[in-house]
């Protein structure tokens, strides 16, 4: 996934209302953007740190930037959890080992009660493959990446609406998408919302398969690179 228009390099000035924050141009000009990440941003969200932001010219859009990646010390992250459909969809395309050999990918399908799965994968002879997919930017640990970074019911009802799938007689796959470059295996923040973990290991029980991705992240894109282990 490229990004539509160069991004522009700027300092945070602060994070609020979930979903603004301000920012300093190279020039000195603060600016307001618009952040695309609901969580909390654990470690991504300090005054000051290197960022990285995106403009647009679409009169559609209340703000003029979008805020695309955090700038770490060798690390950069994309924090865009919007993004993390679109990378995933350019590799379907590529061809992911282990989700290959399907006809058709639909994206955004309506299934269950009020939920839509990320990807749904059909072919002829083979199962149904419903594919959720989840955005990971928390790291407490060097090398290793976390998710949720804070409570997610939604995370919770998705990972039931994928074990119901699993119990149709249909596949269903959970794929941790590491958006950081500094991580090289994933695990569950069962202290931040020990819910989500339960739920997590029954869908494990029931058969919903687990795999997570990291990607190559840079100011001119994010591609989704190679499968790492996760510990449970």
């Amino acid at each position: 996934m490229r990004f539509a228009t160069p991004l522009v390099p700027a300092r945070l000035i602060r994070r609020y209302m979930r979903f603004l924050c301000d920012v300093e141009l190279e020039s000195g000009t603060v600016v307001k953007a618009h952040c695309p990440n609901p969580g909390s941003m654990m470690g991504l969200k300090d005054d000051r740190l290197r960022v990285w932001i995106e403009g647009n010219n679409d009169p559609k859009k209340k703000l003029d930037w979008g805020w695309r990646l955090v700038e770490l010390e060798n690390t950069f992250v994309g924090i865009d959890t919007g993004a993390a459909n679109k990378i995933v969809a350019d590799a379907l395309a590529d061809g992911i080992n282990g989700l290959g050999g399907y006809d058709r990918v639909r994206p955004e399908v309506k299934y269950r009660e009020k939920s839509r799965v990320d990807f749904l994968l059909t072919g002829d002879g083979r199962r149904d493959c419903y594919l959720e997919v989840k955005s990971v930017t928390l790291s407490r640990q060097l090398g290793l990446a976390e998710f949720p970074d804070s409570v997610t019911a939604r995370g919770a009802k998705h990972l039931g609406d994928l074990t119901a799938m699993v119990q149709q007689g249909h596949r269903a796959v959970l794929l941790f998408l590491v958006q950081r470059t500094d991580c090289t295996r994933v695990t569950l923040a069962t202290d931040l919302d020990p819910t989500y973990a339960a739920a997590f290991k029954t869908a494990q029980m029931a058969g919903v398969e687990i795999m997570c991705f990291s990607c190559a992240i840079s100011p001119e894109g994010i591609t989704m690179t190679s499968r790492l282990p996760f510990d449970p």
